[in-house]
């Protein structure tokens, strides 16, 4: 019964187009390229590919230029090229040797959208990586076309992701994330007589979190090198995945040139499972060894109907943490913040007048004070105190200088008033009260010490206390008591005579440190000057 079926199927088969076998399956987006490799062998033998598309037709590569170029399809030897798939190219094919002892039948679909459920089950690729692991996308090498075929070449790969373009070829991810989850979209280009045809593929990408053991994806391509990292001592799992579609393919594991065994009880081993069209061979090292760091792991794949490919694979260690590395880094910081902490204190009065010049700074009149210091004099006990001219150099460079508003006794205050009332009315106008010592005393603020004090106190007046250097020299302990309290409260400067005549001099520098932002613009700054001893080292 059976024998007579035989000439039946066949019968049919070349009435309907439906051959004698399940044909397998292949989708293709409407305008792409696809390439059908007929798997019968001997690979020298004469092909003859048939269309049931409409009715049937022989396809052979006897066709001429021009029927081939018509019919949008290129055929060469076990190799079907259809250049841009249209829906008249969808149907039933199939190739078989010229004397029939092997058969083979495609079904081809074109689409140009497809929901979700049909790309997970018909066209979509799944690779799944563990996290903070090194993973690798390999574009699948599915229905493509033979490397031998005339005037084809092939133009490169390029990777999207939701529109976004990648970089070409594989596509690596040396420590891959959660973020990187998602559907990514791979085309291959070929050119073909001037014109350039695509095929395009969607891999998912899923990243799970890691597990106690290290697990490393890769993708079964031709001659890749591919290096993992790892701990000594630790399990390793190095999943080797290939995408396939005929039942005959062998996926295995080489150490060298000798196999890997299957055995589990063996320290290094693999094992292989399938998933639809996805064969994964899994290499597991219970303990990772120094001789296995030596060693080059390939997986390699040998089928009848695909090209035979293979990646290598080698362990490294994974790179330590330099704590002398860290070390370093950690003083560097420490000196750097050091100097920066010795060059602010020894040039902070430098530093403070330069920002202050260069960004114009001003003290705002909001604070309701009329001027910007009150001079008063005290009555030095040497001769070293500033005489007349000295009080009225002084006097002019403040103002005429650099802008500060002065509150003199014997200019500003109106007459008629007692002498403390007077004194104590410029203190409470006053942001800051500076204290001259002058030999002999021309002015009635020596008695009025001890009100200055309180004054100073109850309103937190600034005060800067000049001395002469006998006074620095000796301590404030021969100064009267009032004058102590003084001392002890406000911000000292020293005047050395003659050396602090020169607006370049430290004697000015930290005068108008210790003194407010003056309110007006200096007519002529003292920056050059001030920079300038700074930088020489010069000894004022």
């Amino acid at each position: 019964m059976k024998v007579r079926l035989v000439p039946l199927v066949f019968f049919l088969t070349s009435l309907t187009g439906v051959c004698p076998q399940i044909p397998r399956d292949v989708y293709v987006r409407a305008g792409e390229m696809v390439a059908l490799q007929c798997p019968c062998h001997p690979a020298d033998a004469k092909v003859i590919w048939t269309s049931y598309t409409g009715h049937k037709m022989n396809l052979t590569s006897d066709m001429s230029s021009a029927e081939q170029r018509q019919m949008s399809v290129l055929v060469h030897g076990r190799s079907l090229v259809i250049l841009s798939v249209s829906v008249n190219h969808q149907g039933n094919y199939s190739c078989s040797l010229g004397n029939a002892t092997c058969q083979s039948c495609f079904r081809l679909t074109a689409y140009t959208t497809l929901t979700r459920e049909d790309k997970e089950k018909k066209t979509m690729y799944n690779i799944t990586c563990p996290t903070q692991q090194a993973c690798t996308l390999f574009c699948p090498k599915v229905n493509i076309p033979a490397e031998n075929i005339p005037n084809m070449t092939e133009d490169g790969i390029t990777w999207h992701k939701k529109g976004e373009s990648l970089s070409p070829g594989i596509y690596n991810f040396l420590r891959v994330e959660k973020s990187d989850h998602g559907v990514y979209t791979c085309t291959r280009s070929y050119l073909h007589q001037g014109q350039k045809y695509n095929i395009t593929f969607t891999v998912e990408l899923n990243v799970e979190a890691s597990e106690k053991t290290e697990k490393s994806a890769v993708i079964i391509s031709p001659h890749n090198n591919i290096v993992i990292p790892v701990d000594l001592g630790s399990p390793v799992l190095i999943n080797c995945t290939a995408v396939m579609y005929s039942e005959d393919p062998d996926l295995y594991w080489l150490s060298g040139g000798s196999f890997v065994d299957e055995n589990d009880s063996l320290p290094v081993f693999y094992n292989e499972t399938r998933d639809g069209f996805i064969k994964t061979a899994s290499l597991v090292f219970k303990k990772v060894s120094e001789e296995d760091l030596s060693k080059t792991y390939t997986c390699k794949m040998d089928s009848t109907d695909q090209v035979s490919s293979f990646v290598n694979i080698t362990l490294a260690l994974k790179p330590r943490r330099s704590y002398i590395s860290l070390a370093s880094a950690f003083v560097s910081v420490v000196v750097v913040m050091v100097v920066t902490v010795v060059v602010y204190v020894k040039f902070k009065v430098d530093i403070t007048l330069f920002l202050r010049d260069t960004l114009g700074l001003r003290r705002s009149p909001s604070d309701g004070k009329s001027y910007d210091a009150f001079l008063m004099f005290y009555e030095s006990n040497t001769d070293s105190g500033l005489s007349e001219d000295d009080r009225v150099r002084l006097e002019s460079i403040l103002e005429e200088r650099l802008g500060y508003s002065l509150c003199l006794y014997d200019r500003d205050v109106l007459p008629g008033k007692s002498v403390a009332e007077a004194v104590l009315g410029c203190v409470e106008q006053s942001r800051t009260v500076v204290l001259l010592p002058t030999f002999p005393d021309p002015s009635p603020g020596s008695g009025l010490l001890s009100a200055i004090h309180a004054a100073l106190v109850e309103r937190q007046t600034r005060l800067i206390f000049i001395k002469t250097e006998s006074t620095a020299g000796s301590g404030y302990g021969p100064l009267p008591e009032a004058l102590q309290l003084l001392y002890e409260a406000g911000d000292c400067v020293t005047w050395r005579g003659k050396r602090s005549m020169p607006p370049s001099s430290s004697f000015w520098k930290q005068l108008r440190y210790n003194l407010p932002a003056p309110k007006n613009t200096p007519k002529i700054r003292l920056l050059t000057s001030t920079i300038y001893a700074a930088t020489s080292g010069q000894n004022v």
